[in-house]
């Protein structure tokens, strides 16, 4: 029983994280963040962050590999963001 929660815990973290890479891969190109919303990734960010730190503390693989992923594209996101405000 435990492997099946474990194989769900893995398969949410591949689909939530691999999501934000479509997004990422634009930004990087265009270096456009036009219409993104910089309010939003940082509460974002602060969640995700929360919730690896929950992961650590339960131990939870599926959640410490996923949402570090997920910190690490949400970083690059909010640094285009962060940098294209203060060139405004």
């Amino acid at each position: 029983m435990s492997f099946n929660i474990e194989f769900i815990g893995f398969l949410a973290a591949i689909l939530t994280t691999v999501a934000f890479i479509p997004q990422v891969y634009k930004v990087w190109q265009t270096k456009s963040v036009s219409g993104m919303s910089l309010t939003m990734y940082l509460i974002f960010f602060t969640g995700v962050s929360l919730w690896l730190v929950y992961g650590l503390i339960i131990n939870s693989l599926p959640m410490i590999l996923g949402n570090s992923i997920t910190l690490l594209l949400t970083s690059i996101i909010l640094y285009f963001l962060l940098n294209s405000k203060g060139s405004n």
